[in-house]
């Protein structure tokens, strides 16, 4: 799908809405793209256990940063993460976005985190999913970049799930 070509003419509302919407039924030609890991995520081979589509969004020519605070055992932690999990997207392009943990990167980090998302790689990465949930405009991003479909596990540490509504 092609900026401006979608159903709304809206690139990234239109992808994240589909990403929402196969997420939401999965329970417990690139080789990477939105469109490979919405296939995989779906894909009839019934063990694959995968439940997530990591995302970056782009402000500009930036990748988009979002910031957390959850409650654990020890009081409060700041988590910043460049990577998503899509809860929901509502009519006015307005979308529930779950904060992804790379490999317990955000753990103790008071909110300074990696200075990029390549920064948070290695060859084990795995996501978490943090239960930290923002509310975003996506009328606000330029460009989504969608990883390869993932198990992403909730954290042990942080509260209850965010549920996709807007009042998270």
């Amino acid at each position: 799908m092609s900026c401006g070509h979608g159903k709304t003419g809206k690139c990234v509302s239109d992808i994240l809405r589909r990403i929402a919407d196969v997420q939401s039924e999965v329970t417990e030609g690139c080789r990477v793209s939105c469109e490979q890991s919405i296939e995989d995520l779906v894909s009839p081979v019934a063990g694959n256990n995968l439940n997530t589509i990591p995302l970056i969004l782009y402000c500009g020519c930036e990748p988009f940063e979002g910031f957390g605070v959850r409650r654990d055992n020890s009081g409060f932690e700041c988590l910043s993460s460049f990577f998503f999990r899509v809860k929901s997207v509502d009519e006015h392009d307005c979308a529930v976005l779950e904060l992804l943990e790379v490999d317990g990167m955000g753990n103790g980090n008071g909110g300074h985190g990696p200075k990029n998302p390549c920064d948070q790689f290695d060859e084990s990465t795995e996501f978490t999913r943090t239960g930290i949930c923002i509310t975003a405009d996506l009328t606000c991003f330029c460009a989504v970049s969608c990883l390869p479909a993932v198990n992403a596990v909730m954290g042990t540490t942080n509260g209850r799930p965010c549920n996709g509504n807007h009042d998270d």
